[in-house]
């Protein structure tokens, strides 16, 4: 596949994931009514170069073409996420947009508090009862929500097939399923192609401030790669900062998340698994603007273009030709249906030893 048509491939993915969140102008050509917007951010905040700041790019992007009125939360605590999302909510904001699936449930309160404001939430994870079952969302919040576990699959077969001491690493951040995604789809693309090889995982801590300590990070990837670990995949938020410094300092390999990581550890960073939050951002705002916003949950992989991985000229010399083929061809067996990627680290454990499966 030549760069050109890589080029073009991910052009229509991001063009078709537009059109999915929210189309483009109508008939008319009128880019619909100027909405008023707010985002909360979650750990790490602003200026976390990953989850954060591709939300935000996406909420500037759609100010500059739709002529939205922005805000955005400083705060990047998640502990006052419900009370930056009730706020804007009493602002009589349109709608309401949190970042992190630790917004969910605040959001979902919120909405039938505030039944004439929207809300959407970015990786949202399902509100249950009593009885441990997903609750329906309401009609005016959407719940966006990333097949991780596809982008984090491709991060797993191109460690297993880099990796010479068949030791490879995961650091997480908060330990919850929506990381334990990562986790799962990592292992499964790891077996896949190195069914000898080990990985070993790592999580930052229980709650929202292990998204936001790099000294922590680079404490795990360090004993990590001390311990023949040669790649790292992170999915750690902003406590990824550290095992950047740990890839730099040993000279191994690490894979970044959400957006681009190249810069923070270059010559390191053999690719970076990405979500394009910027354009489901893009997207529910245009909804808001042309009043076809829809509630529900949205969910958004690699064949819609909302999760993909990074290969262009600054990584393409770390990668030999031979395993970037095996890589693509395992992306498209995944968009085809032909693999399934598991979402919970236990599928892969049953999967890797049969013996164990119920």
């Amino acid at each position: 596949m030549t760069a050109e048509r890589i080029v073009r491939g991910a052009l229509a993915a991001a063009l078709a994931l537009l059109a999915a969140c929210g189309g483009d102008k109508d008939e008319t050509g009128s880019r619909g009514r100027s909405v008023r917007v707010g985002l909360v951010l979650s750990s790490g905040g602003r200026g976390d170069r990953g989850f954060n700041d591709a939300a935000i790019a996406g909420l500037q992007q759609a100010a500059r073409q739709l002529g939205a009125d922005t805000a955005v939360s400083e705060s990047g605590a998640d502990e006052s996420s419900p009370a930056a999302l009730a706020r804007y909510a009493e602002q009589d904001r349109d709608l309401v947009v949190g970042v992190s699936f630790m917004a969910s449930a605040p959001a979902f309160a919120l909405a039938g508090r505030h039944p004439q404001t929207n809300f959407a939430v970015l990786d949202y994870s399902p509100v249950t009862d009593s009885l441990g079952r997903a609750m329906p969302t309401p009609p005016n919040l959407a719940g966006v929500t990333y097949r991780s576990e596809e982008g984090a699959f491709l991060a797993g077969a191109l460690a297993g097939l880099m990796s010479q001491s068949r030791r490879v690493g995961f650091v997480g951040g908060m330990d919850a399923p929506v990381i334990r995604q990562f986790e799962a789809g990592y292992a499964a693309g790891v077996e896949r192609v190195c069914p000898a090889c080990r990985v070993v995982v790592d999580y930052a801590g229980t709650t929202p401030s292990a998204f936001n300590d790099p000294a922590r990070g680079l404490a795990l990837a360090s004993a990590q790669y001390a311990g023949g670990v040669d790649v790292i995949f992170h999915a750690s938020g902003g406590t990824g900062a550290g095992v950047f410094r740990a890839a730099r300092e040993s000279g191994r390999w690490v894979i970044g998340v959400d957006v681009d990581q190249y810069d923070q550890a270059p010559g390191r960073v053999l690719t970076s698994i990405t979500k394009n939050l910027g354009v489901s951002v893009q997207g529910l705002v245009r909804q808001e603007s042309t009043g076809t916003f829809r509630g529900g949950v949205i969910s958004q992989g690699l064949a819609d273009g909302a999760v993909g991985w990074v290969y262009d000229e600054r990584n393409r010399g770390m990668i030999p030709a031979a395993v970037y083929n095996q890589v693509e061809t395992l992306r498209q067996a995944i968009i085809a249906g032909l693999i399934q990627v598991p979402r919970v680290p236990e599928e892969v454990a049953a999967k890797a030893d049969p013996a164990s499966a119920p």
